[in-house]
């Protein structure tokens, strides 16, 4: 560091802060723990090592006290800050210091094409994974010699939506992942068929044709301990006051313990992590019940298979968009999972139609599922109904699921699978339950819950019955 930038701001000496300031990774997420210095971190990185930076948060009213603490390092330097713009120009060095919101997945259009070397979000866990992952699509330099990197920070998730931040970075905060990896330590990703996958190391190679230059990311913790500025005030005291699990999430930065679920969340989190512990790998789990075929409908969505034997669900079957373009492809693949004269629910909106067709002429045990039909079922209790067979179908896997009432069904552990069934939010209204629409759901976590519907397809009863098949 030059020392026109040591004057403005350096690192806690010895410390986690000072170990993400010099971490080479790509993509680094810093923090967990409350008052460990995270946004004096992503500050101080922005001027002092980088040329044109901006710090994200969701909303504006969010980015008040990042705003002030930047006008504490900044306001004696020369530096000219722009209300209007949310833009600090003419740091010392040449840098520049910007501040952006994204409340709503669209917000992120107005970042698209702007280049930036350092873009970092602080509480990583409230931005959509859409979001991470578009605003640093345009992560770029041409100043030669300056790097270009992601930092995050943030506390442990306290809604389901942000769990996408565990998955991501799972080696270092996902309990279960096989590979652990320690704080600090680079490991490797890409994306490979569309799937965020781990490699062996940052060196190129070739895929399909193409060659793969792979991104480094990792995960330093931090607690108020680690900060010697807010460890002497009474702010650790504060955190011991807190409830669990909220005192564990900001004490310690556990990102083990409950996520919050939404107030209208369809199927409690608990409930699906219960139907996964009770899964176990089976050799012969008995004759197949059904195959549920949700199909992609473009873009990144996938065409997902979820095959079930009785209460048991095998490990899901994926396929990217791209591999299954037609009527044809599903029903080549529908073909292949089906067993023992079991049924199978194809959602048949798009291309579903056409391999319901296919496979019905050749004398398939196969049902077409509209679930924009009208419902005139009712919940168990007989008191609720249903605007549609989206919500009968996604309220019955519900009341499957429920721990006390429910059919016992084990799901393979699969975050993914966690992720979906947890995403739908629903609303009663004049004609009965709703449930949100699945592009609804694209627009609010960033991508289509296709696992999700596979499996509810999958676990629908004989369908052949109530919609009228013989």
């Amino acid at each position: 560091m030059n020392t026109e930038a040591a004057n403005l701001w350096q690192p806690i000496p010895n410390s986690p802060q000072q170990a993400a300031y010099e971490s080479l990774a790509d993509e680094l997420f810093y923090g967990g723990a409350a008052g460990g210095g995270k946004t004096d971190l992503v500050i101080g990185l922005a001027v002092t090592r980088h040329k044109k930076a901006i710090i994200f948060r969701r909303e504006y009213p969010q980015l008040k006290d990042i705003v002030q603490r930047s006008h504490d390092l900044l306001g004696v330097t020369g530096a000219k800050y722009n209300g209007n713009d949310s833009i600090w120009r003419n740091i010392p060095g040449a840098r520049s210091l910007e501040f952006g919101a994204v409340q709503y997945d669209r917000d992120v259009n107005k970042f698209r094409g702007r280049p930036h070397d350092l873009k970092a979000f602080d509480e990583l866990p409230e931005f959509s994974e859409h979001q991470y992952r578009f605003l640093g699509g345009w992560l770029r330099t041409t100043t030669h010699g300056q790097r270009v990197r992601v930092v995050c920070t943030g506390n442990p998730p306290t809604h389901a939506d942000g769990e996408w931040v565990i998955r991501y970075w799972a080696p270092w905060l996902d309990n279960q992942h096989i590979n652990p990896a320690k704080p600090g330590e680079l490991r490797w990703f890409a994306v490979l068929d569309g799937k965020d996958t781990e490699v062996a190391s940052g060196n190129h190679f070739q895929h399909s044709g193409e060659t793969i230059r792979p991104r480094s990311r990792t995960f330093i913790p931090a607690r108020l301990t680690d900060n010697p500025y807010l460890a002497s005030t009474e702010y650790g005291s504060v955190l011991q006051g807190l409830p669990e699990p909220l005192r564990s999430q900001l004490l310690y930065g556990d990102f083990g313990v409950g996520v919050q679920d939404d107030p209208w969340q369809v199927i409690p989190t608990e409930w699906v992590r219960q139907a996964q512990q009770r899964w176990h790998e089976q050799t012969h789990p008995g004759p197949q019940s059904a195959v549920g075929v949700d199909v992609a409908r473009g873009g990144d969505d996938k065409t997902v298979l979820a095959r079930r034997y009785g209460p048991w669900f095998a490990p899901l079957e994926r396929y990217p968009g791209k591999e299954t373009p037609d009527g044809g492809s599903v029903a080549a693949l529908t073909v292949q999972a089906l067993q023992d004269d079991a049924v199978a629910n194809i959602d048949v909106i798009g291309v579903g139609a056409s391999a319901y067709d296919m496979l019905g002429d050749q004398g398939g045990h196969v049902v077409g599922v509209n679930f924009a039909e009208g419902s005139k079922a009712t919940d168990r209790s007989g008191r609720l109904r249903f605007r549609n067979k989206r919500a009968e179908s996604w309220w019955g896997m519900r009341e499957a699921l429920d721990p006390l009432n429910g059919d016992g069904l084990m799901l393979p552990v699969d975050n993914e699978l966690l992720a979906d069934l947890t995403a739908p939010h629903w609303k009663l209204t004049a004609s009965g339950i709703q449930i949100e629409s699945k592009d609804d759901i694209k627009k609010r976590i960033g991508r289509s819950p296709d696992s999700g519907d596979a499996v509810v397809l999958a676990a629908l009863p004989d369908m052949s019955v109530v919609f009228g098949f013989a």
